[in-house]
């Protein structure tokens, strides 16, 4: 793996790692759909607790994918979808690199075969 490879790999990782717990896929889906809410809001349509929403949201907004912001008593949460879009440029190297990969070898099986 290449240096710079690897710290691109070292920079995502962080941002997979957040993204790979249901809840948390949850809550990013329910603000990219709803928009900015408070955590009353959130738990209120949601078997999980107000501690446990305040933990995935701080584990998501240390990743970059959301920001809060206090409006009075209440810290309202917005999605960041900036980062989204590095996840999504992340997964598309990563596909390309596969399809580079297996067009190599089909090249190499159709050289062989001749």
């Amino acid at each position: 793996m290449s240096p710079d490879a690897a710290r691109r790999a070292r920079q995502a990782a962080p941002l997979f790692a957040a993204l790979g717990d249901a809840t948390r896929l949850q809550l990013l889906m329910r603000l990219a759909a709803s928009g900015p809410e408070s955590i009353a809001q959130m738990s209120g349509k949601s078997d999980v607790s107000r501690q446990a929403i305040t933990k995935h949201l701080r584990v998501l907004a240390d990743a970059g994918f959301v920001a809060g912001q206090r409006h009075g008593r209440e810290h309202v949460w917005r999605l960041r979808p900036e980062r989204l879009q590095e996840v999504h440029a992340q997964l598309d190297r990563i596909s390309r690199q596969w399809q580079d990969a297996l067009e190599r070898l089909r090249a190499f099986v159709e050289d062989d075969v001749e």
